[in-house]
């Protein structure tokens, strides 16, 4: 790799409050650009195709995959998949911008394993399951099955975390505002 970027993973189990610490994130002078991801899932409230996500069908995201167009993807739930575009990460890599990025547990090992020293893996963890399912239930955007499986799925997810290079606990956001701010300010200096 050039003197490019670097890469910054955020994983979490769904409800953690990773969407809402990388946009706090993005917020900072830290020139990081946000890393867009593709999904087969629909759009949530007032999502936008390009800008949150690549909204692709199934058929278009299983197409990609077979042109290795992923640098990695996953079959989150069923009939349900992510994944993050080679394109997107070239594209930004090449204008030497920090590149950050929103995604699963498994995705963001796979990534940091692409990337390896040029990338900084986030675990973003709920002080509880119990408090995890409350956040799901209030976000009010899941049905209730979809936010069982959530629950369920977040055990497995969390048995990842010391996989990762740092782990943020999220039960206070301003404090987990802050310590992710310091971890991101020190691996970007470095």
């Amino acid at each position: 790799m050039n003197k490019q970027g670097k890469l910054i993973i955020c994983s979490a189990p769904s409800g953690s409050g990773k969407t809402t610490l990388v946009q706090h994130l993005l917020s900072l002078n830290f020139d990081l650009v946000f890393s867009v991801s593709a999904t087969t899932r629909a759009p949530r409230g007032l999502e936008v195709h390009g800008k949150d996500y690549y909204f692709l069908s199934v058929e278009d995201f299983k197409n990609k995959i077979e042109q290795d167009a992923f640098v990695e993807w996953e079959e989150v739930y069923e009939g349900i998949f992510y994944g993050t575009l080679k394109a997107e990460v070239n594209r930004l890599l090449e204008e030497g911008k920090n590149v950050i990025f929103d995604v699963d547990v498994l995705g963001g090992l796979n990534l940091k394993k692409y990337y390896k020293e040029n990338a900084l893996a986030l675990f973003i963890a709920p002080p509880s399951i119990e408090e995890l399912e409350r956040r799901l239930v209030a976000r009010a955007t899941d049905e209730k099955c979809v936010i069982a499986e959530r629950v369920k799925k977040a055990y497995y997810e969390l048995s990842y975390r010391e996989s990762f290079d740092e782990v943020i606990i999220n039960e206070n956001l301003e404090e987990a505002k802050k310590d992710i701010k310091n971890k991101v300010s020190t691996f970007i200096k470095e």
